[in-house]
């Protein structure tokens, strides 16, 4: 399935477990920060791979979650594709995996993987200045 998860940093993570009840507030807006760059590197980079044959479809399901809680205590944001897509047949799931891992017959064309790479440092510091942004006034 084509999905991405972007995860705070230990030493964010580790501050914001001071801030008591303001906790899950200010990670939610730290994580969308970090998120907001990673999907714009997605994006683009699903945009150089897609043919000039594109409906837009895909490219138009791509998004961010809101920031959640996961099942280990942690929080995050997904990037990822909405459903259903339009017509029968396949899921926007299945389509990006397929652009980013290939098939049979078909060269695979990354995009969500190089984004994650690329974007890390970026996302790191985006983080960063949103969680000091936040906190600058306690």
């Amino acid at each position: 399935m084509a999905r991405m998860t972007v995860k705070l940093p230990d030493e964010i993570e580790e501050k914001l477990s001071r801030l008591g009840d303001r906790t899950d507030e200010i990670a939610g807006k730290v994580l969308q920060a970090g998120g907001e760059v990673v999907l714009e590197k997605v994006r683009s980079n699903l945009n150089g791979v897609l043919s000039g044959k594109s409906t837009g479809e895909l490219a138009g399901s791509l998004g961010l979650s809101p920031a959640k809680v996961n099942n280990k205590g942690g929080h995050d944001v997904k990037i990822g594709f909405s459903e259903p897509r339009r017509g029968a047949g396949t899921s926007n799931a299945k389509v990006a995996t397929v652009l980013e891992y290939g098939r049979s017959g078909q060269r695979p064309r990354p995009f969500m993987k190089p984004a994650k790479t690329k974007s890390r440092q970026a996302a790191i510091d985006a983080m960063t200045r949103k969680f000091d942004e936040e906190v600058g006034d306690l």
